[in-house]
């Protein structure tokens, strides 16, 4: 079993990945749901640092710094981190922002590596629906230094369409050219779980057709 079918694993035995009738952010409604904040020992932080390090490993991808937006991106930094480190030797440092500019101490509203002009950034999230909080993560961090955003690492691949036919990742990677890694897609998660018989043919249809609905043209 490879690191993706762990991680479908992962999801479903956390209570990440849900099904049922939900409504999305943008108002879809949706026969699944993956709620990241369900996420809350530190067992299961440390293993979802682990499966990011994976996909980051196996993108071949070097940069400089993991960027992590708050809130949500600053475990996933920090414990991917780590993991990179302990699984692969790799000693990429962190850094993510500060909600509120601090204005005593050192101030600043980046923590962690500092941004400088040239640096080469990888931005970590959850899950990318609309891409809305990339595009405000790039403006922020470009306040404070001309970064290269080179890559930014999801934990699912929901393959909606965005504002146009593409996907919102793949629109991020067209119109910004910032190369787009999940650890896995819709389609993956649906192909597994219904080959292990834990996806009944009712629910599969729903996310077939929600898919069928809402899905992106990525050909």
């Amino acid at each position: 079993m490879g690191y993706k079918e762990s991680f479908i694993d992962f999801m479903t035995a956390s209570g990440v990945l849900t099904f049922g009738d939900f409504i999305t952010k943008s108002g879809r409604r949706t026969p699944y749901f993956i709620n990241t904040g369900s996420y809350r020992t530190g067992a299961q932080v440390s293993s979802l640092g682990d499966f990011y390090a994976d996909c980051i490993q196996e993108s071949k991808e070097n940069f400089d710094v993991l960027f992590g937006p708050a809130y949500k991106g600053i475990p996933l930094a920090v414990s991917t981190s780590i993991s990179l480190w302990r699984k692969y030797g790799r000693d990429i440092p962190y850094s993510f922002n500060r909600k509120e500019i601090k204005d005593h101490g050192e101030g600043g509203a980046i923590v962690g590596q500092q941004l400088c002009d040239g640096m080469r950034v990888a931005i970590i999230e959850d899950v990318v629906t609309a891409g809305t909080a990339v595009r405000e993560t790039l403006a922020l961090m470009r306040i404070f230094a001309k970064v290269d955003v080179t890559a930014l690492y999801v934990s699912v691949d929901r393959m909606e369409r965005g504002s146009g036919v593409l996907s919102a990742l793949d629109e991020l990677q067209k119109t910004l050219g910032i190369k787009v890694y999940p650890i896995v897609t819709v389609r993956e998660i649906i192909s597994y779980l219904s080959d292990s018989g834990r996806l009944g043919a009712e629910q599969a249809a729903r996310m077939e057709s929600y898919l069928a609905e809402f899905g992106a043209d990525n050909g």
